[in-house]
């Protein structure tokens, strides 16, 4: 399993640069995070291929955001996050399909985001329009030789393996972000491991506490602080057969966060002396 690290690339960003403070902390992993799909260019794709190239940094997946309103939190957020809210599925799903486009460019198999609040009720028509909308999403890429990755969290583990069967396109995965499913209150996360066992693809370890009222998220905060037990997590996971990328997510910007992220390639490093081998 590779550490590696998540990074996001707007219009102003010095792609070559940013691949270069990854290698000089001594990763070579990581995945690549675009929500403006006007950065979806040809010269961007050339960008990121020359940068991969010139620092020997891999890029494991390619997060996918999409346009109009984003809240996060437990009440807008049902009705503005992802492909659920039917307003947006429509303008979301070519964007979708626009990231494959761009992933294939790069020659990224995998393509991640977060489908939204999947309803726990498989018979609300929000669910059975989602399921129909990544079944096309997952058929276009499927052609391609590409993933759909679920962005873990939104939903309860069990919601989220009925939508991949449910969809049932054999080329769906999870990237599991072991925070999230603590932030939005679903499931502890080596109980989430354990359901999502062979479909996880990647991961973003990353840290968190559960949510102390009925309007907000938890509170990320530094790998190792928080609720995801990273080392049981990752046991579960290699019992299961992953041995993919670890990919360092911390919501933070400057010095701070540089710094956390240098302690968590050390706490995962460490993590990882210590596994059991697969039983």
């Amino acid at each position: 399993m590779e550490i590696g690290v998540f990074i996001h690339i707007h219009e102003d960003t010095d792609i070559m640069q940013e691949f270069q403070k990854i290698r000089n902390m001594g990763l070579r992993s990581c995945q690549v995070s675009i929500w403006d799909t006007r950065l979806y260019t040809d010269e961007n794709a050339e960008a990121i291929r020359e940068a991969q190239a010139g620092t020997g940094v891999n890029v494991s997946a390619l997060w996918a955001g999409w346009s109009g309103p984003q809240v996060w939190d437990f009440y807008e957020g049902p009705l503005t996050l992802g492909l659920v809210p039917g307003a947006y599925r429509h303008a979301r799903l070519k964007e979708l399909l626009a990231a494959s486009d761009f992933a294939e460019k790069l020659q990224v198999s995998d393509v991640v985001t977060h489908a939204g609040f999947l309803p726990e009720n498989p018979n609300d028509p929000d669910y059975t329009g989602v399921i129909s909308a990544l079944r096309y999403l997952a058929g276009y890429m499927k052609e391609k030789g590409q993933y759909f990755l679920f962005e873990s969290g939104q939903e309860t583990p069990t919601t989220l393996v009925r939508a991949i069967g449910d969809v049932g396109t054999g080329n769906l995965g999870i990237n599991f972000d072991t925070a999230n499913v603590i932030l939005y209150g679903k499931a502890n996360p080596a109980d989430a491991a354990g359901v999502f066992g062979r479909y996880v693809r990647n991961m973003h370890c990353k840290d968190g506490e559960f949510p102390v009222d009925g309007r907000n998220l938890g509170r990320e905060v530094p790998l190792g602080q928080g609720r995801a037990n990273l080392p049981q997590v990752l046991q579960i996971l290699v019992n299961a057969g992953y041995r993919g990328p670890l990919t360092i997510e911390r919501e933070i910007s400057g010095e701070q966060q540089i710094r956390d992220i240098e302690w968590a390639r050390d706490y995962l490093t460490e993590i990882l002396k210590n596994l059991e081998p697969r039983s």
